[in-house]
């Protein structure tokens, strides 16, 4: 099977608008989280990453969700000299919630309904941008970046494409807070992944894309996808498998896929949700795929949990990594939580580094983990 390459990518969120400038403030430590009173969101006072209000300026024609989309596939695209409206250049876009923020700005009625749909962001997306194929969409709960990624590289694999754009979004609402702070998922402090003391998740909001290729990039070396799975646990609607078992299948079809096994796993991008469940699960099929030694991060403690753009962001904070050998820490992180033994990172560690597990889980019990590889061309 031929590689599929990274040859491009962005994140734009509260902490900075380029990957670069992203990558090189969370290496000093920046994180985007925040106590925020915005009665329109919350009567309560919550930690989340979320952009200043004034950062959008009302547009007739896209929503903020749009907006985001837009300025990170312009960024991502102008490090790269592809033509979006030629016929073997795929666009899909992932997100969870996509507009839902228009229910609570909008007078409720059937074209209401059309406009909130994700199908009409996309449409809108693909025709800025000219793109003639018609675009993909992923909704998948939390798994959606990742869901989004190992479809692009399974669409270039197939030889009916060349390039495929892959961008998420997901922005922060009255709605999506209220959502999770029914489950009493919302942290009181700012989040603590795998930490004994932690007590839930922070929300964010930003847009990432990631641009896959068949061809080669210019240089020495290049990072590849070259491996990705998605599970069910069958367990529960909100809960996580206890046993961790359904996302170890999909971390194990994943490194069979790339042609590695554990003891090739430089570093591991967890999911790292900061909730009681998420964590342990993680830990516990980490354990289960002989990982537990392997040095591990999360990034939530940067940028909330971005819900559909999360897999991507964190993609690309992997991808950063890998180019220059280093692997983030932990915001947060403190003293180990979970029954089972994982290396939290807790500093910047620099070493040499060739290839990473990426994982994700979301609601309804869903599971996805990709393998990025670094390789000489």
């Amino acid at each position: 099977m031929n590689p599929v390459y990274i040859i491009a990518e962005n994140i734009v969120s509260p902490i900075a608008g380029t990957a670069l400038d992203n990558f090189t403030l969370l290496k000093e430590g920046r994180s985007g989280i925040q106590q925020h009173n915005i009665p329109r969101f919350s009567p309560e006072p919550f930690f989340a990453s979320l952009f200043p209000e004034e950062s959008f300026v009302s547009d007739n024609v896209y929503t903020k969700f749009e907006q985001l989309l837009i300025a990170s596939v312009s960024d991502a695209l102008s490090l790269t000299n592809i033509n979006p409206a030629d016929e073997r250049t795929g666009l899909i876009i992932s997100s969870t919630k996509g507009n839902i923020s228009l229910l609570e700005t909008s007078t409720q009625n059937e074209a209401l309904v059309k406009r909130m749909s994700l199908p009409v962001s996309a449409k809108l997306i693909a025709e800025h941008f000219k793109v003639v194929n018609k675009p993909i969409i992923v909704s998948h709960a939390c798994i959606s970046g990742l869901v989004a990624l190992i479809t692009g590289m399974r669409m270039i694999q197939s030889g009916k494409y060349d390039h495929v754009i892959v961008a998420g979004a997901d922005i922060i609402t009255q709605f999506i807070l209220s959502g999770f702070q029914s489950f009493h998922a919302i942290s009181n402090q700012a989040c603590k992944p795998f930490d004994a003391n932690r007590t839930g998740i922070n929300l964010g909001e930003a847009a990432a894309t990631i641009i896959l290729s068949s061809q080669k990039p210019k240089g020495k070396e290049a990072i590849v996808l070259n491996g990705g799975a998605v599970s069910n646990d069958a367990n529960h609607i909100s809960g996580p498998s206890r046993t961790g078992e359904e996302l170890y299948q999909v971390i194990q079809q994943s490194m069979q896929e790339s042609g590695i096994d554990a003891t090739e796993v430089d570093f591991i991008s967890a999911h790292g949700t900061a909730t009681m469940y998420n964590d342990e699960m993680e830990a516990r099929a980490f354990n289960l795929a002989g990982l537990q030694d392997v040095p591990l991060n999360s990034l939530k403690g940067y940028y909330g949990h971005t819900l559909g753009a999360a897999g991507l962001i964190e993609t690309v904070a992997s991808v950063l990594s890998l180019k220059e050998n280093v692997v983030l820490p932990t915001p947060g992180f403190d003293t180990p939580g979970t029954t089972k033994p994982v290396n939290v990172n807790r500093q910047l560690k620099q070493g040499i580094y060739n290839a990473c597990l990426k994982t994700a889980s979301g609601f309804g019990g869903c599971n996805a983990a990709i393998v990025l590889k670094k390789i000489n061309i």
